[in-house]
């Protein structure tokens, strides 16, 4: 059995409707073309409990 560590892809702002999406290239957050949002936002990102960031391998 082995275990992987799994992050988001995608994140949206709670407040401004802002999306990012990873870029594994540059390993950073990228902001969608379409929903800049906010530049005053401080954003509040709709990671919550129900992402399991730890996925088993039977």
């Amino acid at each position: 059995m082995s275990i992987s560590l799994r992050h988001p892809t995608e994140r949206v702002c709670e407040r401004c409707g802002r999306t990012e999406r990873w870029d594994g290239t540059t390993e950073s957050w990228q902001v969608d073309d379409d929903a800049v949002g906010s530049i005053y936002c401080i954003h509040e990102w709709d990671i919550n409990g129900s992402f399991v960031p730890f996925e088993d391998h039977l």
